[in-house]
């Protein structure tokens, strides 16, 4: 099995997940200047059907027989941080599964790992390592897919790094691929994906849990952060990198908040997102200061105009959505709901060159 940074391109693709019994996928063909076709996009639910009936249906889409990139949704693996082993490269893999022992959520030796470098190397106190851990019985499930698909799987990417490659490519097309700039994607209404890149590089990742009925909620009600008991709204602590800024390692103190709104407990959950993701924010800024942002952008599927005005006015960052349609023709033909969940797998059709640790 090979991870994202040692992919092969193709003139045909097809890029799906495979996660609680839904598979996402999108069939797109590489065109001129970096452009995706994309010929066919969808999610297929499993429900009550055997697998056998499942691939059945599946092969009636015209899917079977291909090579098919595999991208494992957020809650498939963990992507841990740690200090980066004073080991030769080819001992990085060995040196973080002993590194990482403790910190996984399975016994070690049922965990398949790879590793990659965060940032770029330029900058000083970036010696840290990126691990993606997944459990073997998740990779063996996806693979058994393919196997009954009669899939070639030479690549299997995570979302985090797929939506890099989105990020990057907008901030090159604006000329502004080496500087820092921040990415926010929520596509099933239970968990975002902030990321943060510079030179096409993946520097700071972190998840946030949404609130239950966050996607239908009102976000632009106005409601005062205050300190207060935490509830069920609790971050994702091992995606927050601990830098440990002022003494303080961000990740770990997650304050409440309490409003006295009109809509009670919906407007403090909403705004507890917005103090999460401005907690990020200032972290990097701290962290990071000979490298501000250059501005974030959002997708939140239809309301991502909607969360881009909302975020900005609530941050004062410069927010914009994530407007990819100029890279794939034909995506605004597909069904929107299928558009929003497939949107991170786009960026696994991005991935063209092999990544350096």
């Amino acid at each position: 099995m090979r991870w994202p940074w040692k992919r092969k391109s193709s003139l045909d693709q097809l890029i799906v997940s495979w996660s609680a019994q839904t598979l996402a996928f999108v069939r797109a063909r590489a065109g001129d200047s970096g452009l995706f076709e994309i010929r066919q996009i969808g999610v297929e639910r499993q429900g009550a059907d055997s697998m056998d009936a499942f691939v059945h249906r599946l092969q009636a889409l015209g899917l079977k027989g291909m090579a098919a990139q595999v991208m494992l949704q957020p809650d498939q693996y963990q992507l841990l941080q740690i200090d980066a082993p004073a080991v030769a490269p080819e001992e990085l893999r060995s040196a973080a599964r002993y590194q990482i022992r403790e910190m996984v959520q399975a016994h070690i030796d049922d965990i398949t790992l790879d590793v990659m470098r965060v940032g770029d190397g330029q900058q000083k106190g970036s010696g840290h390592l990126f691990v993606v851990a997944a459990t073997n019985a998740v990779v063996r499930e996806v693979m058994d897919l393919g196997n009954a698909m009669h899939w070639a799987v030479p690549v299997i990417d995570i979302q985090e790094t797929a939506q890099r490659n989105l990020q990057s490519a907008l901030a090159a097309r604006d000329g502004k691929a080496d500087r820092a700039n921040a990415a926010l994607v929520v596509v099933d209404g239970h968990q975002a994906v902030l990321t943060i890149s510079a030179n096409e590089e993946l520097f700071y990742t972190r998840r946030l849990e949404l609130p239950e009925g966050f996607m239908a909620m009102t976000w632009s009600e106005g409601v005062e952060a205050v300190a207060g008991p935490d509830d069920a709204f609790t971050p994702v602590g091992e995606y927050v990198p601990d830098y440990s800024v002022g003494g303080v390692s961000a990740g770990t103190d997650y304050s409440a908040v309490s409003t006295t709104g009109a809509n009670g407990m919906g407007n403090e959950r909403v705004q507890r997102f917005v103090v999460e993701v401005q907690r990020s924010l200032d972290l990097w800024d701290r962290s990071w200061s000979s490298m501000p942002l250059t501005g974030l952008r959002v997708y939140a599927g239809e309301r991502t105009a909607e969360m881009a005005e909302w975020l900005g006015r609530e941050t004062g960052q410069m927010v914009t959505g994530m407007d990819m349609d100029a890279w794939f023709p034909g995506l605004q033909s597909m069904p929107t709901a299928d558009r929003a969940v497939c949107f991170p797998l786009l960026g696994v059709l991005m991935r063209t060159e092999s990544r350096k640790l």
